[in-house]
Formats: C-alpha cells, structure tokens, sequence
C-alpha cells in the first residue's frame, strides 16, 4: 500500500519507533476488530480491544499469525453478541 496514504504511513512509523515489524500490523483485520467491537460492545472497546489483542499476539510471539490468531479469537466472541444501543 501507499505510503501516501496517512494510515500506512503512521503506522510504519509507529512500528519502526517501537522496534516493531510493521508487516504484523494487518491494518484492515484491526480496524474490522475495532468496528466491531465499538458496534457490539460500546466505542471506547474498540481501542482497548485492539489493544489486547495485540497484547495477545505479542506474548505469542508478535508475527502476523499471533496477531490472526488473536483478532479472530476476538471477532468470533464479538460476533455472538447483540449489537449494543450505545453504538
């Protein structure tokens, strides 16, 4: 993706601050794990549940799969939930 694109290139940088590897960051699952939870829970869980998860898939080794594994564990709990009145 373009590095014009305000997004990818936050995040390239955040990651490089971080000694992370940017490749781990699937922006469109964490966004989509982002959405749902502000939709089915209220929107201030949208930063913290991204924020587990990527907690999650740092403590299981921080690669792309930790992270998959991570969001999906959390998008499938999501997805059994009534969507919440608040969002």
């Amino acid at each position: 993706s373009s590095m014009s694109n305000p997004l990818d290139a936050w995040v390239q940088e955040l990651a490089e601050a971080l000694d992370l590897d940017a490749e781990a960051a699937d922006v469109k699952m964490l966004l989509a794990v982002a959405r749902d939870a502000a939709h089915s829970v209220a929107r201030p869980a949208a930063p913290v549940t991204t924020f587990l998860v990527g907690l999650a898939a740092g403590l299981r080794g921080g690669n792309p799969e930790a992270v998959a594994h991570a969001a999906g564990r959390a998008r499938r709990l999501l997805g059994g939930r009534e969507p919440s009145s608040e969002a």
